[in-house]
């Protein structure tokens, strides 16, 4: 905590005792090939290693002691893991590629600092890059007539690597680990956020624990310095309808952030094709990906609402806002309600679907409970007036199902009435009245409901309805 107080950032430090002798030479040339690729006309292309070093944070000069020398940035980035871990004790690099959508610690591919490679962060990030990437079933882009395979998810997952590199806490005693498994990919850096997460996702904001590292991998292309890197991760995954990621910290057993993405669909293909084939390809092709998830939602779910879609898309509550009101301008959707209680469905949509086919005839009506003292909340239209229509059929144990039906139409074309009350006029079990006629009665567009779109509405009424089939 001290340290997080007094430095900006945590790689500036010079190292005393620390040379050029203590780089991996193969590293440090890939890199400065990679830079001239970037930029062939950059004059820094002529400069000598050491002052090329320099110019990129690697080496430093303290004009105030006289010192120079090896930054923590430049031998992190650069250095052999024998000199970067007699300078970092806790350091270690881990990447697992494992068979299963599984916790387990099995693996079929793993990169680790067994002295087999130069095990620096630069050489890490390019030999995992590659592995994440690899097989990546993502359908490739064309712009003119050339292929792109260089997609949003490719870029997210280049985000998301060099973002646990350059804001890992080198001192920390949380090793770095990437995960990749089938259903996801996860990875894990030492030391929490420096910025609060809602902030850190609104982007624009940067705080990099180690500012010369995230410069070395700026200049060759990788990574951001402007706090566009999680807000271009969390859009990568929303281009494939992928659950939104999830970042988290945590500070047991010690300071650790955690990112992953997983590859679930939020839309099911089938659902999708579904939606295509009702709306028409030219209409679907029109549609912006926060409206396929939007449609396809309903379409699944029968509603749904602000809050529903706030949990899925990486939108502003007020552009989420303005997006429904467009979706129902455009009669792609209906709304409603009002306020918070507004809810949005495909046109034309009904509840029948969710209700189920009524008992069979000839059941003797099971008694309900003695509710007969009066209403069971504040209800338009006198209690008594409703008993004295339903009593023909409470005082009875049995009557014939048309005389029932004539009865409950009777009522509710008095008043909207809920189901409980229903109940306590007609003297049968709720139940057995939502099975045996409520249902059917609907159904049949005799009955319809008071909040049609949402069956599940804790003051659900039944209302007597004339519309005929043809309207």
């Amino acid at each position: 905590m001290l340290a997080e107080q007094v430095e900006d950032a945590r790689d500036g430090e010079i190292l005393v005792g620390y040379g050029v002798e203590d780089l991996d030479i193969d590293s440090y040339n890939q890199y400065r090939q990679m830079y001239i690729n970037r930029q062939p006309d950059h004059p820094w292309n002529q400069l000598g290693p050491q002052e090329f070093l320099y110019r990129i944070g690697g080496w430093r000069k303290d004009r105030e002691s006289g010192r120079s020398g090896l930054t923590r940035a430049g031998l992190l980035m650069f250095g052999h893991l024998t000199a970067i871990r007699e300078a970092f004790p806790n350091f270690m690099l881990d990447y697992q590629e494992r068979p299963e959508p599984k916790a387990e610690l099995r693996w079929v591919d793993r990169l680790t600092l067994d002295g087999s490679w130069s095990g620096n962060v630069f050489d890490f990030y390019r030999r995992v890059i590659r592995r994440l990437t690899t097989d990546l079933k993502i359908p490739f882009l064309l712009e003119g007539d050339q292929r792109q395979d260089d997609t949003s998810v490719h870029k997210a997952l280049r985000e998301a690597l060099v973002n646990t590199l350059v804001h890992a806490d080198y001192s920390g005693r949380a090793s770095i680990l990437v995960v990749k498994r089938p259903d996801m990919f996860g990875f894990r850096n030492p030391g929490l956020m420096r910025v609060p997460l809602d902030i850190a996702l609104q982007g624009g904001s940067s705080d990099c624990r180690n500012r010369l590292l995230q410069d070395m991998f700026r200049y060759i292309g990788l990574g951001e310095n402007a706090g566009s890197g999680l807000p271009k991760i969390f859009q990568g995954w929303a281009s494939q309808h992928w659950r939104q990621p999830v970042l988290r910290e945590r500070g047991e057993p010690s300071d650790q952030t955690l990112l992953e993405l997983h590859m679930l669909s939020l839309v099911p293909e089938k659902a999708l094709n579904s939606l295509k084939e009702e709306l028409g390809s030219e209409v679907f092709s029109q549609l912006s990906g926060n409206e396929r998830l939007v449609l396809v939602t309903a379409q699944i779910e029968t509603t749904v609402d602000h809050s529903r879609m706030m949990s899925m898309l990486n939108i502003h509550p007020r552009d989420l806002t303005q997006l429904l009101s467009g979706m129902v301008d455009k009669e792609l959707l209906e709304r409603d309600g009002s306020g918070r209680g507004t809810v949005y469905f495909l046109r034309g949509a009904r509840m029948l679907d969710l209700l189920t086919e009524s008992e069979e005839e000839g059941e003797e009506a099971p008694k309900g409970p003695d509710l007969s003292s009066g209403p069971l909340g504040e209800r338009s239209g006198p209690w008594q007036e409703l008993k004295a229509i339903a009593d023909p059929i409470a005082q009875r144990g049995k009557a014939p199902k048309e005389e029932v039906e004539a009865v409950i139409l009777a009522l509710c074309e008095t008043a909207p009435l809920r189901l409980e009350e229903l109940e306590a006029l007609l003297g049968r079990s709720a139940e057995f009245l939502r099975k045996r006629y409520l249902l059917p009665l609907v159904r049949n567009r005799k009955l319809r409901l008071q909040y049609p779109t949402k069956p599940n509405h804790p003051r659900q009424a039944y209302l007597r309805d004339d519309v005929s089939d043809d309207q």
